[in-house]
């Protein structure tokens, strides 16, 4: 299933979606906001170097109903631990809208919406989708568009550059836009610019990636943004390793415990014990120790200790 361009969706029945993560895509922009309402289309401003959004995004569903729903259930929820703020699209344009808007003219028939985002993005951030003024019968361009830049710089270098180039085989023609509800006046005054200085949208002015491999966001088909540029690297949480210790010297002598006697093989010969090892040698000098008493001397005295023992007593 497919909806029109951006150009035609209904704007009462499109959100905007603030704070967003940078991991937030598209398709889950899709999943999280299907379950409060049918969806229609999503599109995600994006950088066009880096394809990363630039944190904010618009859902369109089937009615306002649905719209005004989705705002109520799913402003400030948190998404990947961050709070999105949700209100209606139009409310959020007109906040955002500078003052920096450019008229082309003299559109040849086969330029369509890609073609000037592609043209002139490369001046600036454009704030949204180029607007081919169309026939509402047959969707024809009427042969001129509005280009919505975030910054007076880009709009001017614009305006500059492309002003009687040829886009198509036509020399366009690129100017600033007339203000509505004012008799002749151009956007781009003092007193714009001045506003516009004190409350930059963007801390840089990049260009923005409306257009995800060469296509509107069209229907359903949501397109995952590409992942954001790696961060500086995490701190291990793991110890430092261990400094290896220094190898000592040899070990003394009668340090290390004994080895352990070899089991004994099934059915082998047990190996008999080793013999004591024979006593030191009596140093010169040293009296012998007498010897040992034989069995009569042993009665004999033991006798006379009995017999002495008894007297006394």
């Amino acid at each position: 299933m497919s909806a029109g361009p951006i150009l035609e969706r209904n704007q009462d029945a499109t959100i905007y979606v603030g704070g967003l993560d940078e991991k937030v895509t598209d398709a889950v922009l899709w999943e999280l906001f299907v379950q409060s309402g049918p969806v229609v289309s999503v599109n995600m401003p994006k950088d066009r170097v880096t394809s990363s959004h630039q944190g904010f995004g618009f859902v369109e569903f089937m009615g306002e109903e649905d719209a005004d729903y989705a705002i109520k259930i799913m402003n400030m929820i948190k998404l990947y631990g961050k709070p999105i703020k949700v209100n209606k699209a139009s409310a959020h344009e007109k906040n955002m809208d500078v003052g920096a808007n450019v008229f082309v003219g003299n559109l040849d028939p086969e330029v369509d919406e890609k073609l000037l985002f592609d043209t002139f993005s490369a001046f600036g951030v454009i704030l949204q989708v180029p607007k081919i003024m169309r026939d509402a019968e047959t969707g024809n361009s009427k042969g001129f568009a509005f280009v919505n830049f975030a910054s007076f710089e880009a709009s001017d270098s614009a305006i500059e550059a492309m002003n009687g180039q040829f886009l198509c085989n036509r020399a366009i023609a690129v100017s600033y836009a007339f203000k509505k509800d004012t008799k002749g006046e151009r956007h781009g005054t003092a007193a714009e610019r001045m506003l516009a200085a004190q409350n930059p949208l963007f801390p840089s002015d990049k260009p923005h990636q409306m257009f995800s491999d060469g296509k509107i966001s069209m229907g359903n088909v949501a397109v995952s943004a590409a992942p954001p540029p790696p961060g500086p690297p995490i701190p291990s949480m793991l110890p430092p390793p261990m400094t290896p210790m220094t190898p000592m010297g040899p070990p003394m002598p009668g340090m290390l415990p004994p080895p352990p006697p070899p089991m004994p093989t099934p059915g082998a010969t047990p190996i008999p014990p080793p013999p004591p090892p024979p006593a030191p040698p009596t140093p010169l000098g040293t009296p012998r120790p007498p010897p040992p008493l034989s069995g009569k001397l042993k009665y004999f005295f033991m006798l006379s200790f009995s017999s002495t023992k008894f007297i006394s007593y």
